[in-house]
Formats: C-alpha cells, sequence, structure tokens
C-alpha cells in the first residue's frame, strides 16, 4: 500500500487506537507500526523507515524528546511530530532543539492530527493553533513589559526571505539553491538576522518565526 507511512509511539494502548482509526480513515496514510515505549520507537523507526514518527512525549524507558533526538539523528528525512499535553513554551523548545517537526497539543489530536502529517511530510513544521497563539501573546506581552521596538522591522527584504525559509526547515544549502545565492551569502544573512533578533541557534528561529506568525 502507498502513502505516508507512520510509526505511532504512545504507551497507552487506548490511545494508540484513537489515533491509528483517526490515520487510517484518511486517504493516503498508512499506519505501519506501532512502538509502546521510547526505546521500541528508535528500534522500529530504523527498522521500518516511516515518513512521520508521532510520538508522545512522555514514553516509559527512554522519554519522547530523546527518543526524538536519536531518530532525527539516525534518518533526518524521518519527520517527529510530537504529541503532548504541555503548551508552555519550554517543552516546545526541547522538542524542537531534538529535531521535532510538528508540536500537536493532545486536546486538539482529533481535529489537527491529519492535516498535522501532510504539513511535516510536506517539508513544513507544524503547531497546534494554541502553541501558536500562546506563544504569540507571550511575545507581545515581553515587548510591552520591556518598551522593546520589534527588531523584525529591522532586517532587510532578503533576510526577512531568508528567515521564513530557515523557520520551515531548510538548510543553508537549501535555502542558498531556492534563492540562486552563494552558501557564503546565505550564511553572512543568517548571522545577521540572528544577531538584529538576538537568536541563538534554529529552535529559536523557529520561536520567533511562530510568535510573528511568519509560519503557522
Amino acid at each position: 500500500m502507498n502513502g505516508i507511512r507512520i510509526l505511532l509511539a504512545d504507551d497507552h494502548a487506548l490511545v494508540r487506537r484513537g489515533l491509528h482509526y483517526l490515520l487510517e480513515r484518511a486517504n493516503g496514510i498508512q499506519v505501519a507500526g506501532e512502538a509502546s515505549d521510547g526505546r521500541e520507537a528508535v528500534r522500529l523507526a530504523e527498522e521500518l523507515r516511516p515518513d512521520i514518527v508521532i510520538m508522545d512525549i512522555g514514553m516509559p524507558n527512554l522519554n519522547g524528546i530523546e527518543a526524538t533526538a536519536q531518530i532525527v539523528k539516525k534518518n533526518p528525512a524521518i519527520g517527529v511530530i510530537i504529541l503532548s499535553m504541555h503548551a508552555d513554551e519550554t517543552y516546545l523548545v526541547r522538542a524542537l532543539s531534538a529535531g521535532a517537526k510538528g508540536y500537536l497539543l493532545k486536546d486538539s489530536a482529533e481535529n489537527d492530527l491529519i492535516r498535522a502529517v501532510h504539513t511535516v511530510h510536506a517539508g513544513k513544521p507544524f503547531f497546534s493553533p494554541a502553541i501558536a497563539q500562546t506563544l504569540l501573546e507571550d511575545y507581545m506581552r515581553r515587548l510591552q513589559q520591556q518598551s522593546l521596538q520589534d527588531s523584525y522591522d529591522l532586517l532587510t527584504d532578503r533576510e526577512k526571505e531568508i528567515l521564513q525559509l530557515l523557520a520551515e526547515g531548510k538548510s543553508n544549502k537549501e535555502v542558498a539553491t531556492l534563492l540562486d545565492l552563494s552558501l557564503y551569502t546565505v550564511e553572512t544573512h543568517r548571522s545577521n538576522l540572528m544577531q538584529k533578533l538576538n537568536l541563538h541557534n534554529t529552535a529559536e528561529i523557529v520561536l520567533y518565526a511562530v510568535r510573528k506568525k511568519i509560519i503557522t
């Protein structure tokens, strides 16, 4: 059977059955395997080579964040979507730093799961709408408290363009190819925009883009 191949990783059999049902109802999606703990998820990801792993954040034996890091390190082409009850930024930062491409809240999984799978499979990040809204509100609140001018306006048009592509998960080399620029030029723009926005790594670039609704 052709289609997007999914590995489900959740320690609750009832949750896995529910997710399996939702996924199998959608056209072009196939559940290739299921894992009940983090170590099994890492093993099956290497064995089955799925397109997408849907990973519960709170897994026994090896938590979902660490399992994600191991999976992505071994096969960066696999898109991991973290499934979580936590809407705060700490968990999101850890998930992004581990290499996750999506962050889906459990209470919105029924409505957003299929869209998340297709979005991540297309090479774009996905966040539950509530996550994006929470980050935006938090960002605006901090701006108001610190009376800071929005530094996004300091970016050049090219830097804004590169910021979005980086936030969508593209590498410096991929950005260079897309924009017909040299790798050195892209790296220079990346360094400049990170300095202007006071960003220090890719996870912070993604978070900034979500807060600003540059990506959704």
